[in-house]
């Protein structure tokens, strides 16, 4: 017979993204199926998500990077509230290892979700190798964004591995036409082409003048160039740097075409400063909220990371059925089946010719989109019902193993 989990504490550390919003999606839909949830995590992420909205909120300082005196009181907080919990789901990897060790002497089911794989070595590294042991060995089950995170907690012993279920959003209706937004980004680039000419041009601006290294003229950017979006936070895992390096060109008949990023980061400064350097094709935008504006106005849409899961811009990418030239990494490919072109991670030459590929062909950007169009993404509904899946395996290994 199956067993329902009716008191639920979901776990979550320090998130500005994809992570919350997935935890604020489960909250809200396992308290309208009449479970009694706690959402535990920074105060920093009830305000960015409104968990307390939705459930009872209880503040525990979970910090992106151990820190051991913050980190021991968190366990003790986490071991007050998960009393009487049927089952505690944790949300990545920090959260989870904290959750665990909460759950020490106790047969509470523990579901851990591994949204991410660490991209980074050396000390962090090592103790965030400490961290997967401490998950696979005591999680009931582990819920994974990728193939390759599941391999990996396999091989660690992992005894219940399952695939995550990410919700894609809807895409918002359109406050402008593409043809308004491609006016004001070609705008913007051309007339930070002019402050470069001019010895302007100062790094922190909104973007640099697309110029020498793209082989186009300040008139040139007034025109109907193609424009390819990123949507990223500005940060190691998400291979900028690859992506300024094929916004280098050359591209064919000196049409280059204009890179915007959309997000904002830790390295906001660093590919500021070598944008204005080298006059690249590229405009930083930060932080926008009309995500789906730009989506519509963009030809494609480039995602260069080192390694992903099931991150959100792709799923709006798909939603809007725009092409897509991505890094074949974690679950992107199964994500994206035949809709995108998909290259090695890190390979600039690659990541250039596979852009230029499907600018030169207009077919193939065709292809692209109908399959994208095609898809059957996932809904809440289905996120909702692998939770719910989770949590009767995760009840039943923990009695089979108490």
């Amino acid at each position: 017979m199956a067993e329902t989990a009716r008191r639920v504490i979901l776990v979550l550390g320090t998130s500005t993204g994809g992570v919350g919003r997935h935890v604020r999606m489960l909250a809200a839909g396992l308290a309208r199926e009449g479970r009694q949830v706690v959402v535990a995590g920074p105060a920093s992420t009830d305000a960015a998500f409104g968990f307390s909205g939705v459930a009872r909120f209880a503040q525990v300082p979970i910090a992106v990077r151990p820190r051991p005196a913050a980190d021991a009181r968190a366990v003790a907080r986490l071991r007050r509230l998960v009393s009487g919990a049927d089952v505690v789901h944790a949300h990545g990897l920090r959260a989870g290892a904290l959750a665990a060790l909460a759950l020490t002497g106790r047969r509470t089911a523990l579901v851990v979700t591994l949204h991410n794989a660490l991209t980074t070595g050396g000390a962090i590294g090592a103790v965030f190798g400490l961290l997967e042991r401490i998950v696979a060995r005591r999680a009931d089950q582990v819920l994974v964004v990728a193939p390759d995170l599941g391999e990996r907690m396999a091989a660690l012993g992992a005894r219940g591995i399952a695939p995550a279920v990410v919700p894609a959003p809807p895409v918002p209706p359109a406050a402008r036409t593409a043809a308004e937004v491609r006016a004001e980004l070609a705008g913007a680039a051309a007339a930070l082409l002019h402050e470069a000419a001019a010895g302007a041009g100062p790094a922190g601006t909104a973007g640099a003048g697309p110029g020498a290294a793209g082989g186009a003229a300040e008139e040139d950017w007034k025109g109907d160039r193609p424009i390819l979006l990123t949507i990223a936070r500005l940060a190691q895992q998400k291979g900028l740097e690859t992506l300024l390096d094929a916004a280098r060109g050359p591209y064919a008949n000196g049409a280059a075409p204009l890179f915007v990023i959309a997000g904002d980061g830790p390295l906001r400064g660093e590919l500021q400063a070598r944008v204005d350097a080298e006059r690249l094709p590229v405009l930083l935008l930060g932080h926008r909220e009309d995500v789906a504006d730009l989506l519509r106005a963009a030809d494609a849409v480039v995602v260069p990371s080192r390694w992903e899961g099931q991150p959100l811009n792709v799923h709006e990418a798909l939603r809007a059925a725009r092409p897509i030239v991505a890094t074949a990494v974690g679950g992107i490919p199964s994500m994206v089946g035949d809709a995108a072109l998909l290259v090695p991670a890190g390979d600039a030459a690659a990541l250039r010719a596979q852009i230029a590929r499907l600018l030169g062909d207009r077919a193939l950007a065709a292809r692209l989109s109908a399959a994208a169009a095609a898809l059957s993404l996932p809904d809440e509904q289905a996120a909702l019902r692998s939770a719910a899946a989770a949590y009767e395996a995760a009840q039943r290994s923990a009695r089979d193993h108490a």
